[in-house]
């Protein structure tokens, strides 16, 4: 081979790489929308079928997007970091929104008339990992240059620690000031299923500051 065709697999090599970094862009964009047609529901809680059927369809074009990730994955034998990296952030991607359309079906099932302070604040907080987590894929690239992943990772990490009090203090407050058992296995399975959003969120960040560190 001479150092042209070197020079020209090198080039292939690294498109094939940086079509990954554009696939979890486009990805993150997408759960943004998600994330955003979510906290709209919780803050301004009216037309409540439509805006959980808008969000169901806002979680299956998340699945596409998931799906692209994965054929990619599998049809290619050069990746910017490790296979089961690449995987496990995809899976975790889901699971953040996968969390917040079972919640919003749920306001429907459970015939919810009201959200919870609670439930908004930690819908809040899922909003602001969301949008972390958009920076930090925008600059993923970029994470042997410059301190920016690392950051973004930090703050994930921040929010969900701020996400946990919040999550244990309604629980508390639940099971102290909720004489109804039925209105308290609802919103038990309720804010559950907010507090996996954020763990979510922050599994992502956790998978890439491994990344961060075997790579920089």
């Amino acid at each position: 081979m001479n150092e042209n065709e070197r020079e020209d697999a090198m080039l292939s090599a690294k498109k094939k790489e940086d079509i990954f970094y554009s696939l979890f862009i486009e990805y993150a964009d997408k759960i943004v929308k998600a994330g955003e047609a979510f906290v709209d529901l919780v803050k301004n809680y009216e037309e409540v079928e439509d805006k959980v059927a808008a969000i169901k369809v806002l979680e299956t074009e998340c699945d596409m997007e998931a799906h692209k990730i994965l054929k990619a994955l599998n049809g290619s034998f050069v990746t910017p970091f490790d296979r089961e990296d690449i995987y496990s952030v995809t899976r975790e991607m889901d699971d953040i929104v996968d969390s917040l359309e079972e919640v919003a079906n749920r306001f429907l099932v459970f015939n919810v008339h009201a959200v919870k302070p609670e439930a908004v604040s930690m819908a809040d907080l899922i909003m602001q990992s969301i949008r972390e987590l958009h920076v930090l894929f925008k600059h993923l690239s970029e994470m042997k240059k410059n301190q920016i992943v690392r950051d973004q990772i930090i703050e994930v990490n921040r929010i969900e620690n701020e996400g946990d009090v919040i999550y244990r203090k309604a629980l508390s407050k639940l099971f102290r000031e909720e004489k109804d058992p039925i209105e308290l296995i609802k919103w038990k399975h309720l804010f559950e299923e907010l507090e996996a959003s954020l763990d979510s969120c922050e599994n992502v960040a956790n998978i890439l500051e491994g990344v961060v560190m075997k790579y920089v």
